[in-house]
């Protein structure tokens, strides 16, 4: 009886032992949580980041599908994610409220001090891709009428359907901005389409022009013409990780390992990806593994 008394006092002081040891192993664990917006080239991003965080020892916490601007960017101001992909003109229009710039260079300076002053959110090294707004038409379109240009196609405004979202009638950086700068054109039409329509209604033959994003992954699949902004309306949209500033005081190695990502961001590779996903129906997650494996960013 008394070895078992012995026996039962020893484990109990192991116990706070025990404690300890799984105290410290849980404090040395780097915990993260990488976000996202509510489509495709968010999800692909946010699993990029997260997938090279996870490759350099991170523990990840995905919240992908956050929802829109407003409810990312309330979520990392209040300390619920760490990081999420954001874009420079979203940040200079939408968050910061500041005029229109085509200027890629001041634009990220301006919303990276911007960010940083007043929200504590710094932006790492952003993406050569352009999600900016966009024009496109199809080649058989653009040979028809010869447009190549914005300019060229306000010429033969009258003569055009144009179909976009709806708020694009209304956006600084829609159908106002373009008469702004182009002049008070008006078209022979523009129709209000869902998103995920605009290709299918443009490539049909019932609309001449589509409003696009100028990384959409259906300008390469079908070939499109992508009208030059000749006159730089509209402005530039590059993608960064924005990153609580408390978050890279505690894990400053975060910087080195996204920053190897942006580089390898082009027009032409996230057309690609979004693609895949929203063409070919493929997983971010697989498509942005591919994306890692392929740039020698991950063994798996």
């Amino acid at each position: 009886m008394k070895q078992y008394i012995s026996l039962f006092f020893r484990m109990i002081l192991a116990v706070p032992f025990f404690m300890s040891a799984c105290s410290i192993g849980s404090s040395d664990t780097k915990v993260i949580t990488v976000a996202s917006k509510d489509f495709t080239e968010q999800f692909i991003l946010g699993e990029i980041y997260a997938q090279l965080l996870e490759e350099e020892g991170f523990q990840v916490e995905r919240k992908l599908d956050l929802g829109g601007t407003p409810v990312a960017h309330e979520a990392i101001t209040n300390g619920e994610i760490d990081l999420y992909p954001e874009y420079t003109g979203t940040g200079l229009l939408t968050i910061l409220k500041l005029p229109a710039s085509s200027d890629r260079e001041e634009v990220f300076h301006t919303v990276a001090s911007g960010y940083e002053e007043r929200f504590e959110l710094i932006w790492l090294e952003p993406a050569p891709m352009n999600n900016t707004q966009a024009l496109a038409m199809t080649q058989a379109g653009a040979q028809e009428f010869g447009i190549r240009t914005i300019s060229d196609m306000v010429v033969h405004a009258e003569e055009l359907v144009m179909v976009g979202p709806p708020e694009f009638r209304e956006r600084e950086d829609g159908l106002p901005g373009l008469k702004e700068i182009y002049g008070d054109f008006e078209l022979k039409d523009y129709r209000d389409v869902d998103p995920g329509l605009r290709y299918q209604v443009l490539t049909s033959g019932q609309a001449d022009v589509t409003v696009a994003f100028g990384t959409d992954g259906e300008i390469s699949a079908y070939d499109l013409v992508v009208l030059e902004d000749d006159r730089n309306m509209f402005p530039p949209y590059q993608v960064a990780p924005v990153v609580r500033r408390e978050v890279l005081n505690r894990y400053p190695e975060i910087e080195e390992i996204l920053n190897r990502v942006a580089p390898l961001l082009t027009d032409e590779v996230m057309r690609e990806m979004n693609f895949e996903v929203s063409g070919n129906q493929r997983e971010p997650e697989d498509v942005a593994r591919d994306f890692l494996v392929e740039n020698n960013l991950t063994g798996k």
